[in-house]
């Protein structure tokens, strides 16, 4: 796992939550928690976890268009556009 942001104990959190919760919502850098060294847990603001979790919902369709295309499950666009001309002169 590639850690670049801030690498903060437990104890630290449980005594600066409020520091750690304004420099979160600042600087938009998450904050890795360590418990006994190891890391455990991420702390990060809303608007970052949305913007993340966008951005797997759109990396998930990509792979899922993929994988239709490599089963064949395509159409040309040429035919998907004459179809709707058609359905459009009706």
């Amino acid at each position: 796992m590639k850690l670049s942001s801030q690498i903060k104990p437990i104890s630290y959190l449980k005594s600066h939550t409020a520091e750690v919760v304004k420099s979160i919502t600042e600087t938009r850098e998450p904050l890795v928690i360590t418990q006994n060294g190891e890391a455990k847990l991420v702390v990060m603001d809303v608007k970052s976890f949305e913007e993340q979790e966008e951005t797997m919902a759109l990396l998930k369709l990509l792979a899922m268009g993929n994988k239709e295309i490599e089963e064949g499950k395509y159409r040309d666009v040429e035919d998907v556009f004459a179809e709707l001309d058609a359905a459009d002169e009706r």
